[in-house]
């Protein structure tokens, strides 16, 4: 007897896109010049595509948080990309001197080839093995398996000097003969772009990798968010390669960006619909992010729900009314309404294709420096929201207790502190085009989350430069660490003299603090004995010493945690 079983249910990439496993896609298609759309799916010249991509790099990547791939037809096609995006980018170094170039990057699989007969042994039967490696891996790159059979030695030699240049710009030593170990390190430093540059810097990540067909089935990074497509795809195969950005990391990263150069959109409609199960009638609207018209009119929106919520308030819409809220409960609710702004902010961001007409929009929905303005009151609330909840939230209104902050839409891959003291130094210099004044300085440091800790003492530190000094970057960030190491000794020895305590040894008991991260109760009570006080004095000391002390320490503790020090708060 033959039982035919029925399928339950399919769960389709729009399932997992309708359940948040997945984002959806934004996708723009570029046609020759920037107002025209292709549906042909025909190739641009390599010269055009490389100066798009080049314009729309930085925002459509956040500002390089993320990282894109470059699919391109052929090895032939890639290497031809490879020279272009060198071409073009040792122009732009004349013209814009202060520009950081995109670290670009190849990877294709070599000739499978045996070794030379002069070889050793030894050497033959690494090539050997390296060979057999290829011959698997090409099993899954049907395009560059084809392209190898034609000139291989032309295209052994190309992909040579892509590796030695990939080891110039990494100090690696990978070789074409232990091709996997070079692509393995390719997939690990994508994987590796993360956020901040302080831990990992910038000239050890990839910014855009140039595939035929590695990377484009079953390589997955959160910090991948852009495809640049310029081959032709097609259903299951351009499912697959779209799949790469679309992997959930947060809000700074709303959804994977598709630029493709090829005029596509037939293709993508009719994949998007066979791949969409029992969910065909709204497969768009799942797959799909807003078009720009529809995100820009949230935005305003979105404004507009924070102008009537200041309104109602009885404040104007404007950030310096923000310290005017009364009450945490009030204050929260700013919190929800900016962060939905935010969040549009972000998305909006990301996209490549808004009108001037658009951009005009959003400028007038919301100035650059309201927003900003905005930015940096909802941080300050944040921040002192955030102490209290680090108390473990007692004492304080349910809706303060419940607040995700989300603070990572509100961090900056550029602006960090090596970027701010750059733009301290070039502050001082007369003559420089990208001078900024000292107003500018302090409300784009105040605006971003990734320099809250820091933010006081950078804005103290600016405010005490001395008018018309000229101060080179080496100078602004030795004088920095000595300010914050003077104005640290002083704020001691304010808290000292009021709680009548030696500075010295006030000074000692931090240094220990910070130096082991433990705060231990033992050593507060010898800080203490020299006062000779009674039980009950001595714990009211201490609660007063603390309230002041433990904002100090967070502080200095930059971040990291104090053990023991919450049961003292």
């Amino acid at each position: 007897m033959i039982i035919i079983a029925k399928e339950l249910h399919a769960y389709t990439i729009t399932n997992a896109i309708d359940d948040r496993n997945v984002l959806s896609f934004h996708i723009d298609y570029f046609g020759e010049g920037h107002n025209s759309k292709k549906q042909k799916s025909e190739s641009l010249p390599t010269d055009a595509v490389v100066k798009e991509i080049l314009a729309k790099h930085d925002a459509v990547t956040n500002h390089r948080r993320f990282n894109a791939v470059l699919a391109t037809a052929s090895i032939n096609h890639a290497i031809d990309y490879v020279e272009e995006f060198k071409i073009q980018q040792e122009q732009q170094q004349v013209e814009y001197q202060n520009l950081t170039p995109l670290n670009i990057v190849c990877v294709f699989s070599p000739p499978a080839q045996r070794g030379a007969k002069d070889k050793t042994n030894s050497d033959n039967s690494n090539v050997d093995k390296n060979s057999k490696d290829i011959k698997q891996l090409q099993e899954d790159l049907p395009q560059e398996k084809a392209d190898n059979q034609v000139e291989p030695e032309k295209k052994k030699e190309a992909l040579k000097e892509i590796i030695a240049n990939y080891n110039q710009q990494y100090g690696t030593n990978h070789r074409i003969n232990e091709f996997d170990l070079y692509y393995q390190d390719v997939q690990q430093r994508i994987k590796d772009q993360k956020y901040s540059n302080a831990g990992f810097p910038h000239k050890n990540k990839i910014d855009i990798v140039i595939v035929v067909d590695m990377l484009l089935t079953g390589f997955d990074s959160k910090f991948l968010n852009t495809l640049y497509v310029d081959k032709n795809l097609k259903y299951h195969g351009l499912i697959q390669a779209f799949s790469r950005t679309n992997r959930v990391l947060n809000d700074s990263k709303p959804c994977g960006n598709i630029l493709d150069f090829r005029g596509q959109e037939t293709g993508v409609n009719a994949a998007i619909e066979l791949f969409s199960g029992a969910a065909k009638n709204r497969a768009k609207e799942i797959w799909l992010v807003d078009s720009s018209p529809v995100a820009v009119k949230n935005y305003q929106k979105s404004i507009e729900t924070l102008d009537t919520f200041m309104q109602e308030k009885g404040l104007d819409c404007s950030p310096s009314e923000v310290a005017n809220l009364k009450g945490d409960i009030a204050r929260a609710e700013f919190i929800n309404h900016f962060k939905t702004v935010q969040k549009l902010n972000t998305q909006i961001e990301q996209y490549t294709e808004l009108s001037d007409e658009e951009q005009q929009h959003i400028e007038t929905a919301l100035s650059i420096e309201d927003l900003r303005g905005f930015k940096s009151a909802y941080l300050e609330i944040a921040k002192d929201f955030k102490r209290k909840q680090d108390k473990d939230g007692e004492g304080i209104e349910i809706e303060v207790q419940q607040l995700d902050f989300e603070l990572v839409i509100f961090a900056s891959a550029v602006i960090d502190y090596d970027f701010i003291m750059g733009l301290i130094a070039k502050s001082t210099q007369d003559s420089n085009k990208e001078k900024m004044t000292r107003k500018e300085l302090i409300n784009m440091i105040s605006s971003h989350a990734n320099l809250m800790e820091e933010s006081e003492d950078i804005i103290d530190y600016i405010n005490s430069l001395k008018v018309g000094e000229k101060l080179d970057e080496n100078q602004i960030r030795k004088d920095y660490q000595a300010f914050k190491a003077d104005k640290t000794t002083n704020e001691l020895n304010t808290l000292a003299t009021k709680h009548g305590l030696q500075p010295q040894t006030l000074q000692d008991f931090v240094g220990t603090i910070i130096n082991r991260m433990i705060f231990d109760g033992e050593n507060l009570s010898d800080l203490l004995s020299p006062l000779e006080l009674g039980w009950k004095d001595r714990v009211k000391k201490e609660l007063a010493l603390m309230k002041d002390l433990a904002p100090h320490l967070h502080k200095l503790a930059q971040g990291r945690e104090i053990s023991g020090l919450s049961a003292y708060e």
